[in-house]
C-alpha cells in the first residue's frame, strides 16, 4: 500500500484499525478512544480524528486504483437512510455481480429527476453505456 505511516508513533496495523472502526462503526472519537483504551493502547480522541482525516482519502484513492473494471451493465439505485436522527438519499451504481461501484450520500433528493421517474439517470446511464 503507498500510504505512508512513517514518523507516526503507532504501528500501521493499530491506525488502520481505528480508522476502520470509526468509518465503519456508528462511533464517536471519545468512544473510540475509550475502546482502544480496553485493549491496552492510549490514543487520544484529537490523535484518531487526525488519523480519520488525513489517511481516509489516501486509503479511498489506493483502493479505487484496485478496483476491477466496470461490467458491461450496471444498475443504479436510490434509497432513504437515517444516519444520526437525520434522512439522507444514497445513490449507488451497481453491477451485474451485485458489487457496488460507486456511490453518492446526499441529505437532497433532486426532486425534478424523482418526479420524471428518474428521466435524467436513465439519460445518462444510456450515454455511458453507448461509450
Amino acid at each position: 500500500m503507498a500510504v505512508d505511516f512513517k514518523g507516526h508513533r503507532y504501528k500501521k496495523p493499530i491506525i488502520l484499525l481505528c480508522i476502520r472502526w470509526y468509518l465503519r462503526y456508528p462511533v464517536s472519537y471519545r468512544q473510540l478512544e475509550e475502546m482502544m483504551a480496553e485493549r491496552g493502547i492510549e490514543a487520544d480522541h484529537s490523535t484518531l480524528a487526525r488519523w480519520v482525516l488525513k489517511f481516509t482519502p489516501q486509503l479511498e484513492s489506493e483502493f479505487r486504483k484496485k478496483k476491477k473494471p466496470l461490467g458491461n451493465s450496471w444498475k443504479w439505485d436510490e434509497m432513504s437512510m437515517k444516519i444520526k436522527g437525520k434522512f439522507y438519499w444514497l445513490y449507488r451504481a451497481v453491477d451485474s455481480d451485485g458489487e457496488t461501484i460507486d456511490f453518492l450520500l446526499s441529505q437532497k433528493r433532486d426532486l425534478r429527476a424523482a418526479a420524471d421517474k428518474s428521466g435524467a439517470n436513465a439519460a445518462g446511464l444510456k450515454e455511458l453505456n453507448r461509450q
